[in-house]
């Protein structure tokens, strides 16, 4: 089980192999390939842990499940998104997320992405591939996430430390669709 500081930020991909080509004349070595990804938040009813910023999370990447919680930072919002995580494997998400529903919790939010992993040793870049477009992460100590972004020709401009419910619910908003979960094919 890890418990630490998830730093990170997110940024629009507009070519996704031009991003992994830069990523490779960067030093970095792709980790994981291509992956499918599905995530489920749980709550209690009226969402005490959404209200207070707070998520728990139930993951099945590829063949392996984690179960994740995540809370707001102490720490001063700034140009990185930084809050607590706490995250360990599960061997079986499926009866995992029927324990939770045992005790209380319900699932809410469900989105699933395509996931590539890359790394130098520092930290990590990852390229999703969502239902609402293609994203990055860079996940590491903030000044190192700052040289990676601008290896990657990354402005500080285009940092976005909104979650993917957030993002979700943003392209609701400017596409006026009406889904309620970010899964494929939307």
């Amino acid at each position: 089980m890890s418990a630490h500081q998830e730093v990170e930020i997110k940024f629009r991909i507009a070519d996704v192999k031009a991003l992994a080509n830069r990523l490779e004349t960067a030093g970095f070595r792709l980790v994981t390939d291509r992956t499918h990804e599905m995530n489920t938040l749980y709550d209690r009813p009226g969402e005490p842990l959404r209200r207070r910023g707070a998520l728990l999370r139930v993951r099945k990447y590829g063949p392996r499940w984690t179960v994740t919680y995540k809370d707001k930072s102490v720490v001063k919002p700034g140009r990185h998104k930084s809050r607590r995580e706490i995250e360990t494997p599960v061997e079986n998400g499926e009866s995992l997320a029927a324990i939770f529903q045992a005790v209380g919790f319900k699932p809410g939010f469900a989105y699933e992405k395509f996931r590539s992993e890359w790394s130098d040793g520092a930290g990590h870049v990852v390229i999703d591939e969502t239902p609402i477009g293609d994203f990055g992460e860079i996940e590491g100590p903030p000044q190192w996430i700052d040289a990676v972004a601008g290896k990657l020709g990354i402005a500080k401009a285009q940092y976005i430390t909104a979650s993917y419910g957030e993002l979700f619910l943003e392209w609701k908003k400017q596409t006026g669709n009406k889904v309620g979960q970010m899964l494929f094919p939307l």
